[in-house]
């Protein structure tokens, strides 16, 4: 009899051994997942070259054009006390686009931000995709907040302080 429970005994241990093993790995495999998708959040898009000048001045934004690609650049802004970031990419087209990074929908949320996956910008609240190319075209919906009040001279692109400031209240509650 004491023969099975050193039998049994045994076998728990393993079993055991084989759990912690898989949750282990398991882990291990989350934490490295965790940081390559870090490697790819927007905050480490240093690609704001693009900005030519971007203060709480009055001056809003102004964006060099030929800057921009098919790599979104978050540029940011902090009209008064409310920090926001504006999205400017290049579309399949050639265009540039502009939108706030604030979701028509989630912004309430606080996280209804946007970060790039391939040709793809991802709200990071609902997890709605929403293809480059519909920036700036796709109105009302989980999509980034057009940006209607610009001026586009062909070499820059210009976002007034007074639009910014307009609109700071679909940031009050952003968690960037």
């Amino acid at each position: 009899m004491s023969k099975k429970i050193t039998s049994n005994k045994k076998k728990k241990t393993v079993k055991t051994k084989k759990a912690l093993l898989a949750v282990s790995g398991v882990a291990v495999i989350a934490i490295i997942g965790l940081l390559l998708i870090g490697g790819k959040d927007k905050k480490n898009n240093a690609d704001n070259d693009a900005v030519r000048e971007a203060d709480s001045s009055g001056n809003g934004i102004t964006i060099t054009i030929s800057d921009i690609t098919e790599e979104a650049s978050f540029i940011p802004y902090q009209a008064g006390n409310t920090k926001m970031e504006v999205i400017a990419v290049k579309a399949t087209d050639g265009t540039v686009r502009t939108a706030l990074n604030t979701c028509q929908v989630c912004n309430n949320s606080g996280y209804g931000y946007y970060i790039q996956e391939g040709d793809e910008l991802v709200c990071q609240n609902c997890g709605n995709r929403f293809n480059i190319d519909q920036v700036e075209k796709q109105r009302n919906g989980c999509n980034p907040v057009p940006i209607d009040e610009k001026t586009d001279d062909g070499t820059t692109i210009t976002i007034s302080d007074e639009f910014l400031s307009k609109a700071t209240p679909l940031f009050k509650r952003w968690k960037i």
